[in-house]
């Protein structure tokens, strides 16, 4: 059973992923990879908002939404490729900006699902 949650979750983490990173990047016109950025982001909300939940007792669906769908929304793999590509362009401020804004947007995002979670069942 938790095979299926785990494949539920990362069969509408990836679909999301792909039409959200698709979705942001048609809104901005630059090299930047905002799509990245944002479901990485949301994806450390979701997480940090799950991990709440469990560390307040809450029953959370850790198989399906915290393995599954964030484990297939969030892309370490995709954020590092767009952090070394905008480096061999030539780009280095925005790879800089890739990294240090991705990791301040993951701590922070997951921090902010924690005290989300703190509220809610603290």
């Amino acid at each position: 059973m938790t095979f299926a949650l785990v494949a539920l979750g990362g069969a509408m983490g990836a679909c999301l992923r792909f039409l959200t990173d698709r979705w942001v990047q048609a809104r901005h016109d630059t090299g930047f990879p905002w799509g990245t950025l944002v479901v990485n982001a949301v994806g450390s909300l979701l997480l940090g908002l799950l991990t709440g939940a469990t560390l307040f007792g809450a029953p959370a669906p850790t198989a399906l939404v915290g393995v599954g769908f964030c484990g297939a929304l969030t892309t370490f793999s995709t954020f590092g490729y767009e952090s070394v590509r905008l480096l061999t362009d030539g780009a280095r401020l925005f790879a800089v900006l890739n990294v240090v804004g991705s990791v301040l947007a993951g701590l922070g995002s997951g921090a902010v699902g924690v005290v989300l979670a703190a509220a809610i069942w603290g």
